[in-house]
């Protein structure tokens, strides 16, 4: 490798072009005399399955848009190295989810003010959400109509999705038009970051208009080995691109925005985190917060599959002459199965009755199923797919370097399942998705129950279906998370602690999971850090 050590000046250096790097780029060169570096590990979104909706299941696992991590076995999910997609290249991973754009229930982040994490409450955090998006349905108080990020309603209402709602309204879970609206219990129809026909990922909201400005340099295909401390402020930082190892300067302040994973493993590559873990690996302590790399969590998807009759489903319009239909109606209307998201209805139910007031699980159902239950390639018969996580689960993980190599992936322990709350209530729900699939007039329909299979019929049973069958949903967080105790990481205002010219912006600040899916959320969070940045 060769040394290029010619300094480099910003003011702002941002470290991953994910949802929040995104965001944070175009914001703070919004004023003209900010001159911001952005620096992102993976290229340009140039894969053709990135734009097009439902062409997220060819990119989860691909080497051009993914990180490709594997967790760590772990005993509780059946000592399996579980897929642990993070997406790479402009956009992160909000250009390879499943496009589903959930908001966090203001209850989640009054409980982040309430442990003094002051102007972080429900409040306050939906005016970034408003703020954010470009609402495409009815208009409505609640949402925002001229944000960057545009959110389009469903293109279609399927007949066999209008029976599953119809079987969740038998069972006493009213219709909800707009899932954003509120955080009641119910069952609505999913809302898509798309733009018409395409994706409409961070990158395309935030990133390519920003581009335009001539105090934005954006440099991808690097990998950034650590930051550069003077000390206890940070100066700089160190990257690899195109075998040559580079210096980025900064004036302000780093901003780091790789994610739940990245962030931490840069902070623990820098000598910031546990000294103890540090010196495991070589590592020289240059600001001790244990908490780094710590409180980990995902939601722990469990999917159902059914067969279904008399009916049609995405397993039949995605094949065969359907298919060719289907890509007429995609590139002529913008409609059809190549528009569709991981899930098109959801449910939003309690089941476990620990908050009254407030749902506990959060069901994804989509009309197709795959085989083994697992996203990939679609069953040969008419299926519905019912999935499910715990909204607020009790386990915590970690994420670990395992050495002083910036392309070296860490050890991803999200700790599944290891709280008793967490297993109880996977039978529960198991239990709640057979009892809809039985309910009028859903029931018609279903010819059999495929996974887990009618003959798994006992608590210990079911519970080791889910340990054996389930997954990460793609909303790992918390591993820098926010608050002002012992294994916190960054202050109210995102700065790390005891360091100056350092903040984290992105999931991993995240004090606990939110109650639903994380993108919305991570594009909030980085709204308001670029407020508070911009009134410093």
């Amino acid at each position: 490798m060769t040394q290029a050590d010619t300094d480099m000046q910003f003011d702002y250096i941002i470290v991953g072009a994910g949802s929040a790097g995104c965001v944070l780029a175009n914001r703070l060169t919004e004023n003209p005399r900010n001159r911001v570096l952005l620096l992102e590990a993976g290229g340009a979104d140039r894969h053709p399955m990135i734009h097009i909706p439902a062409g997220f299941l060819r990119i989860l696992d691909h080497p051009a848009t993914s990180w490709r991590y594997r967790t760590s076995a772990d005993e509780e999910t059946g000592n399996r190295e579980i897929l642990f997609p993070r997406g790479k290249g402009l956009g992160g991973s909000s250009s390879i989810n499943g496009l589903l754009y959930v908001r966090g229930f203001e209850e989640d982040f009054d409980a982040w003010a309430a442990e003094g994490n002051y102007g972080w409450d429900g409040r306050s955090m939906m005016s970034y959400f408003r703020r954010s998006e470009s609402w495409q349905g009815p208009p409505s108080q609640t949402r925002g109509g001229t944000g960057p990020l545009i959110i389009a309603p469903l293109t279609e209402r399927p007949d066999i999705c209008e029976t599953i709602v119809a079987a969740a309204e038998a069972r006493g879970l009213p219709f909800r038009e707009d899932m954003n609206a509120s955080s009641d219990s119910g069952v609505a129809y999913y809302q898509q970051t798309r733009n018409g026909r395409r994706r409409w990922s961070a990158n395309c909201a935030y990133l390519a208009p920003a581009r335009k400005r001539p105090n934005l340099t954006v440099l991808t295909n690097v990998m950034v080995d650590r930051l550069e401390l003077d000390g206890r402020r940070v100066i700089g930082l160190r990257f690899h691109q195109h075998g040559a190892e580079r210096l980025a300067r900064v004036g302000a302040e780093v901003i780091l925005s790789a994610g739940v994973i990245g962030s931490p493993a840069i902070l623990q590559r820098s000598g910031i985190g546990d000294p103890d873990a540090l010196k495991a690996v070589g590592i020289e302590p240059r600001a001790p917060l244990p908490g780094v790399g710590k409180n980990m969590q995902d939601h722990y998807v469990i999917r159902t599959t059914w067969k279904l009759r008399d009916t049609l489903t995405l397993n039949e319009r995605a094949r065969g002459v359907r298919l060719l239909g289907e890509v007429a109606k995609y590139v002529l209307q913008g409609r059809g199965v190549l528009t569709y998201s991981a899930a098109l209805v959801g449910i939003f139910a309690n089941l476990m009755r620990a908050t009254p007031d407030h749902p506990d699980t959060q069901f994804v159902i989509a009309p197709g199923s795959f085989k083994n239950g697992r996203l990939g390639e679609l069953e040969d018969y008419p299926g519905m797919t019912c999935g499910f996580w715990r909204m607020r689960p009790e386990s915590r993980g970690y994420v670990r370097i395992k050495g002083r190599q910036p392309d070296a992936a860490p050890e991803i322990q999200p700790g599944f399942l290891r709280e008793a709350g967490d297993r109880g209530h996977a039978v529960e729900a198991l239990r709640f998705a057979r009892a809809l699939c039985a309910t009028e007039p859903l029931a018609h329909y279903v010819d059999q129950e495929m996974l887990p299979g009618v003959d798994v019929t006992s608590d210990k049973a079911l519970l080791a279906y889910a340990q054996s069958n389930g997954s990460t949903v793609y909303h790992g967080v918390g591993t820098c998370r926010m608050g002002s105790g012992t294994y916190d990481v960054v202050n109210a205002d995102l700065t790390v602690r005891d360091l100056a010219g350092l903040r984290v912006v992105d999931a991993s600040i995240m004090p606990a999971i939110t109650s639903t899916n994380t993108n919305a959320t991570t594009i909030a969070i980085a709204e308001k850090a670029a407020e508070i940045i911009r009134n410093v």
